[in-house]
């Protein structure tokens, strides 16, 4: 979502001459976009404006000027402590102010001091954002959904985005035909709560997220859909069927589930049993075979026991995943967790979570490896490393590498959604080598049109 936000920053700079710079020393403004899910993240920033802070200096003792800003879910949540730790920062904006980003410029620059916005507008910031810019590459973002209403105890995102915010299906189909028109051919739907958008159908009826996705799928030229975070209460049945209807929609899944425990899950106020999450798993899996499963876990949540440990573990070998992210608890400042004096000590949060990581590894290994020999369809994202080679992405979200035909520069192929043959697997990647590979330079490519078969 980050990615999303910082690409409309640039959209709503533009009119202003500002565009994007390779170097932050030579550039006329410096944003950090920051997220608050985790502790790193916010050390990280005061790290980066401390380097930054030389920079702007010397950009001041030759008569110019560097802009600083800090934005995203740190500045929402930390402005004030922003400006006092590192006074040479000139603005500091929230997630939902960015579309303000322009009246904020020429604020600094007339009061010559700190700007900050963090407020939460009555009106959606959408409504004030210009159209997005040209996509990036193939794989585009689209933000349909903001916001949160769960309260999970370990979690900032209610306090830093707000309330669960719903775009308009129209408004969230328009800026995908013009992704789409842009060249994507692979839309990621993204939301802190992606699955529980319902948001206004073109005729004022209400709509949920397995309906857009279905008027999504209809859009030419797009290839492939995908959507993320998603949370176990909002997986209807009609969004799982969708699974199993659209080729479009990419049989990969990131469900968090953060505990196999249900003691720990109520603790967390996740509003799910563990029982809850592998009845939904049972009919992904019921409606589209080849789903992979991705999930976010918690070690040492406070509270946790061995034996909640041990639920946990137990879910991870009974579901199965291609991937998942798993970190130890880390106290989000006004979050209900942060202030209970059940805390986990730090060698123990460290122990279990080496233990699920290196259970998540071997599955994550052992689901490549299943990838070896199945021909499927992947989208070529660019030229890879090498000369020759091509960067693509599977169906299940995988890197591939493989080597264009004879004769064809990589670059004129990005883009293209082709069939190959996994022969490798590694720990983060897969190799592959096009199916018809001896046909003439270009033959059987896909055209933009094409969208994805399915793997055998």
């Amino acid at each position: 979502m980050n990615v999303y936000d910082s690409g409309r920053m640039a959209d709503v700079l533009a009119p202003l001459g500002y565009a994007p710079s390779d170097e932050a020393e030579s550039a006329d403004m410096v944003i950090l976009n920051t997220c608050h899910i985790r502790e790193k993240a916010a050390e990280k920033l005061f790290s980066e404006l401390g380097r930054l802070r030389p920079a702007k200096q010397a950009r001041e003792a030759e008569g110019g000027r560097m802009v600083v800003a800090v934005a995203g879910c740190v500045a929402q949540a930390e402005g004030e402590e922003i400006l006092r730790r590192a006074p040479w920062v000139d603005l500091v904006l929230g997630p939902q102010t960015y579309h303000r980003l322009p009246e904020m410029v020429a604020r600094a620059a007339r009061a010559g001091g700190a700007v900050i916005d963090t407020e939460f507008p009555v009106e959606p910031k959408f409504d004030h954002l210009p159209d997005a810019a040209a996509a990036p590459g193939p794989i585009a973002f689209l933000t349909i959904q903001e916001g949160c209403d769960k309260f999970c105890s370990f979690c900032v995102v209610p306090y830093t985005r707000g309330a669960e915010f719903s775009r308009p299906a129209a408004a969230v189909l328009a800026e995908a035909r013009r992704l789409v028109a842009a060249g994507a051919r692979e839309i990621a739907l993204l939301g802190q709560n992606v699955n529980a958008w319902h948001g206004e159908g073109p005729d004022g009826s209400p709509w949920g997220l397995g309906r857009l996705l279905r008027a999504l799928a209809a859009i030419p030229g797009l290839a492939r859909l995908r959507y993320t975070t998603s949370h176990p209460r909002d997986m209807d049945d009609d969004l799982i069927a969708a699974h199993g209807e659209l080729p479009q929609l990419m049989p990969f899944l990131h469900l968090p589930v953060q505990s196999g425990s249900d003691r720990m899950l109520r603790a967390m106020n996740r509003g799910h049993a563990a029982a809850d999450f592998l009845r939904i798993v049972e009919k992904l899996r019921a409606a589209r075979p080849d789903l992979a499963l991705s999930s976010d876990f918690i070690a040492g949540h406070p509270g946790e026991s061995d034996a909640d440990h041990a639920a946990t573990m137990a879910l991870i070998r009974e579901v199965g995943f291609a991937q998942a992210f798993s970190f130890k608890y880390s106290p989000r400042p006004g979050t209900p967790a942060a202030g209970t004096a059940l805390q986990i000590p730090e060698a123990v949060k460290d122990a279990r979570l080496a233990e699920i990581q290196a259970l998540l590894r071997a599955q994550q290994d052992a689901f490549n490896r299943s990838r070896v020999g199945l021909a499927c369809d992947v989208l070529l994202t660019g030229p890879g490393r090498h000369p020759g080679q091509l960067a693509a992405r599977s169906p299940w979200l995988q890197p591939v590498h493989l080597r264009g035909p004879d004769g064809v520069a990589p670059e004129a192929l990005v883009g293209r959604v082709v069939p190959v043959r996994i022969l490798a697997a590694h720990p983060n990647s897969l190799s592959a080598a096009l199916i018809d590979a001896d046909a003439a330079p270009g033959a059987g490519m896909g055209q933009p049109e094409e969208t994805e078969v399915a793997c055998a």
